[in-house]
């Protein structure tokens, strides 16, 4: 389905090379969604980029190619505003028709990705045998709408839940499982009671040279393969596990893969002996390094891939990880929804991997913080890490409260339901709604309002779409062919059209923030057009016409929340 910028495009193409058979190298037309309704639907500045390098008075030029271009069919004349702006607005015929193929096409009129790729997405990554805390929100959150949205445009998506199952801590963790465990208080919560054993054993630790020496030892034989820490190191990931994914099955997210740090260990070795085999690797110091001396920013910033003790580092699994990925899944790219403070970290690992022959495509999806209302890192009164469970229960429980109040008459399994819906989808379109490098506070308050740009808002707005049809009490059967004869039919007609241009830009720069801007633009295009233009209370071709607008505005917001990873409701 051929999107309308890209048929004003091709017609203002075509207008500008018939005044100049030439057009300069490095040039292209570019055609937008108006900011303004009042100046049309579409517009460009590409007259006057073009006027500019041409020497030429950009209005003139402007007039020019409107009064040499076939516009007919498509758009109304277009209109020259400004200096040089060319604003178009699409003809009722062209705009009743793309609405029913919108309404007919089961992607809603989102073009499919071409070619598509298979896209590893590597997000989330919590430590085992710690809880996950609000730290892991933006990670997780952002990492599962893109791999949605990319699945939704074509692309063969394998999602990878990098977790830390090993490393240094299990020496400590080992030790006070011996030491200190609590197995009744394991079986209630596993991941409160190693992590209580943890800090226990980290502090005696620190005032006792000779338990921070046993905790090494605890590790060493881990490490080669001691038969009883290894069974503790097993049953302290299947338990950890089993809690994350009770976490994840809450929020409605899924992994391909749970392949973590441990999964590379004896890759390990034999990938720092071929960097050095190969001459791409050196010693310093002790350690094994590769240097990027070519580089500028990373001149003085050597990647560590193994330490002077001779135990290995983030850099080594990263590497192994990326060897994983393109061998046995074929990636095509690689994304990294990791926090903005690991850029020198991937800057390096990218580098790396070019050097080492792959030709995968790896991008970091940097992020900022989520900040209290102090506008510093979230943090309890004691200093610890908020634990996102406990946000999430929390926002459950206060979007029940709201629940109760609105709708007391409700049952109890669908105040529960609706409260998860709401609760869950507040907390995720709150950090969505984001331009992902923002710091941006979190405030219970604004997030669960029925007002303003928020998921309960959203989500009304879909329930709303939904009361017309309970209320009709029977099966519609939509036209084959509508009327959009009131400014607010097409208003919504036109926002509906632009779904299809809005989703393939998402992974432009990753940004689902667009989509939620997206959304809520069309909440209020349709609350508008709610309240001018009567449904049930028109009649004939009108009534059918409006019906199969609010049908596509229902599915619309549902399938947008959904790529979003937020769960929609019938009743609120």
């Amino acid at each position: 389905m051929t999107l309308f910028p890209q048929l004003l495009q091709a017609r203002l193409t075509e207008a500008l090379t018939s005044l100049d058979a030439e057009l300069p190298e490095g040039f292209r037309v570019d055609v937008s969604q108006s900011t303004d309704a009042r100046f049309g639907d579409y517009q460009s500045n590409s007259a006057m980029v073009l006027a500019k390098r041409l020497k030429k008075n950009p209005r003139e030029l402007a007039q020019a190619a409107v009064d040499a271009g076939t516009w007919g069919g498509l758009c109304e004349p277009p209109e020259i505003a400004g200096p040089g702006f060319i604003n178009f607005t699409i003809s009722p015929k062209v705009l009743e028709g793309h609405t029913l193929s919108i309404f007919r096409d089961a992607h809603l009129g989102v073009p499919q990705a071409d070619p598509a790729e298979t896209v590893v997405i590597d997000f989330s990554a919590p430590n085992v045998a710690k809880p996950m805390h609000i730290g892991h929100i933006r990670s997780t959150f952002i990492g599962d709408a893109l791999s949605r949205i990319a699945r939704f445009l074509g692309h063969r998506v394998i999602t990878d839940n990098h977790i830390g199952d090993w490393g240094t801590q299990f020496g400590m963790i080992i030790y006070g499982w011996k030491k200190h465990l609590n197995k009744a208080a394991l079986q209630e919560d596993a991941i409160r009671e190693l992590l209580r054993i943890y800090r226990e054993v980290n502090s005696e630790a620190k005032a006792d040279e000779a338990i921070l020496q046993a905790c090494r030892d605890e590790l060493v034989n881990l490490q080669q393969g001691d038969p009883t820490n290894h069974a503790i190191w097993k049953e302290t990931v299947e338990l950890s596990l089993e809690q994350l994914r009770g976490v994840y099955d809450w929020l409605g997210i899924s992994f391909d893969h749970y392949l973590g740090e441990s999964f590379y260990n004896d890759q390990l070795g034999p990938l720092v002996d071929d960097l050095l085999e190969k001459g791409l690797a050196e010693e310093s110091d002790g350690a094994i390094c590769m240097f990027f001396r070519d580089i500028p920013a990373l001149e003085e910033k050597p990647a560590i891939i193994r330490k002077s003790d001779g135990g290995y580092n983030y850099a080594t699994t990263d590497l192994a990880t990326i060897d994983h990925r393109v061998a046995t899944w074929k990636a095509d790219q690689i994304w990294y929804v990791v926090g903005a403070p690991q850029q020198l970290h991937f800057q390096q690992i990218f580098e790396a991997t070019k050097r080492r022959g792959h030709d995968v495509r790896m991008t970091h999806v940097a992020h900022g913080s989520i900040l209290g209302k102090d506008r510093k890192l979230m943090k309890t009164r004691s200093g610890d890490n908020v634990q996102l469970l406990d946000v999430l229960q929390e926002a459950v429980e206060r979007a029940r409260k709201i629940i109760e109040e609105k709708n007391p008459t409700l049952s109890e399994d669908e105040k529960r339901d609706i409260a998860e819906a709401i609760g869950l989808g507040a907390v995720k379109y709150a950090e969505l709604s984001q331009h992902r490098m923002t710091d941006y506070i979190f405030s219970w308050d604004k997030m669960l309002s029925f007002q303003g740009n928020t998921a309960p808002y959203l989500i009304n707005a879909y329930v709303r779409t939904r009361s017309i049809f309970r209320k009709l009490g029977e099966e519609v059967s939509f036209p084959d062919t509508i009327t959009l004869e009131e400014d607010g039919e097409r208003t919504l007609a036109m926002k509906l059209s632009q779904f299809g241009e809005i989703v393939p830009d998402l992974l432009n720069d990753f940004r689902p923030n667009l989509l939620a801007n997206y959304l809520y633009e069309l909440a209020q295009s349709f609350h508008s057009f709610w309240e001018k233009c009567p449904v049930l209370k028109s009649e004939g071709a009108t009534r059918a016409s409006r019906l199969l607008l609010c049908e596509l505005t229902s599915r619309v917001l549902k399938q947008g929340l959904d790529l979003l990873g937020i769960r929609v409701t019938e009743r609120m």
